[in-house]
């Protein structure tokens, strides 16, 4: 004797009739060995069906993602009506950390304590979508241009060490940041293939679109040439809509506020007041690169808490140069 096989069949949706029902089909003789004895007790009728939609038409709260007051029902992910975020004025962002930000007190070349701050405000704003590269330096481990010239030691021989000293802090602040679970690739301007990628400006992109951080280390892979160079030279070939610069001060000051504490700090300022008044941003062949491919810089303090993500959100913060607050985000 044939044994009934459950199967489900689905009708059209509707208000007026019932949206599944059962049929039974005879088991054909093929199927026999499958629905043993042993195994028949184990295989039961499958019923599937929909919530009801509202009698208003609208979509349950369970489809379009949001749950009360607009909320997202998914941790840690934004709304979809973008009711609870701010607008965000960039998109993708190139933060430039410097080795001596990452000393924090300077009892070690490297402090945990900075770079897990680092990691945990990154990690808050890539959730929010914004693609985060980073640029380290490497002055808390070995400065070329403060070596050069010791035990006969060349300029180009000091910044090649200076180079390998920013891939140490590249790999470290690669490990903080994959801890916490954000995805993170490490790559070099030369080829250490055994620790990292080497840079390809293509794969670096596509890294960025599928949501990691991406490290760029050794600089530009070339002497004569700071990280705060590579840093634009990077945001310029990725892309990026700003440089935002992390130091140890909470911006760009008329005077040194450790000298002077009446120093008066600019909110804004243009590449051209940067480079006749020579302030001390940025060296001034990665000035003149952001002013050729209009690239904004944001300077602000590392070490205040929440600074890192309120710049990468847009907010104001520190000193932007090469435009105004008004035209970039309201402050919040």
């Amino acid at each position: 004797m044939a044994i009934p096989l459950p199967l489900t069949s689905y009708s059209p949706i509707s208000t007026s009739s019932s949206i599944s029902r059962t049929s039974f089909v005879p088991l054909t003789p093929r199927h026999r060995n499958l629905f043993s004895d042993q195994n028949i007790s184990r295989h039961l009728p499958i019923s599937c069906s929909l919530p009801s939609s509202p009698s208003n038409g609208s979509t349950p709260d369970s489809m379009n993602g949001s749950g009360l007051n607009g909320q997202s029902s998914f941790p840690g992910m934004p709304s979809f009506d973008g009711a609870s975020n701010p607008p965000l004025k960039w998109r993708r962002v190139l933060l430039k950390v410097s080795g001596e930000a990452l000393a924090g007190d300077e009892q070690q070349n490297i402090d945990p304590k900075v770079t897990m701050s680092i990691a945990r405000e990154v990690a808050a704003v890539t959730r929010l979508g914004i693609e985060v590269a980073i640029v380290v330096g490497g002055g808390n481990i070995f400065r070329g241009s403060t070596w050069a010239g010791c035990s006969g030691l060349d300029r180009s021989s000091a910044d090649y060490i200076g180079m390998m000293a920013t891939v140490m802090n590249a790999i470290f602040l690669q490990a903080t940041m994959e801890s916490i679970g954000i995805p993170t690739r490490v790559q070099t301007a030369f080829r250490m293939s055994e620790v990292a990628e080497p840079y390809i400006r293509r794969r670096a992109i596509r890294h960025l679109e599928k949501g990691r951080v991406v490290i760029f280390a050794a600089g530009t892979g070339n002497p004569f040439f700071t990280t705060d160079t590579a840093a634009a030279l990077r945001c310029a070939e990725i892309n990026a809509e700003v440089v935002l610069k992390a130091t140890n001060v909470d911006g760009v000051f008329d005077d040194d506020p450790k000298r002077n504490p009446n120093a008066r700090l600019h909110e804004s300022l243009t590449y051209q007041e940067v480079t006749s008044k020579d302030l001390s941003v940025m060296d001034m062949t990665a000035i003149t690169l952001c002013q050729e491919n209009n690239i904004p810089v944001v300077v602000f303090n590392l070490s205040e808490p929440g600074n890192i993500a309120k710049a990468i959100r847009g907010e104001r913060v520190g000193t932007l140069i090469g435009g105004t607050w008004n035209s970039i985000v309201a402050a919040t």
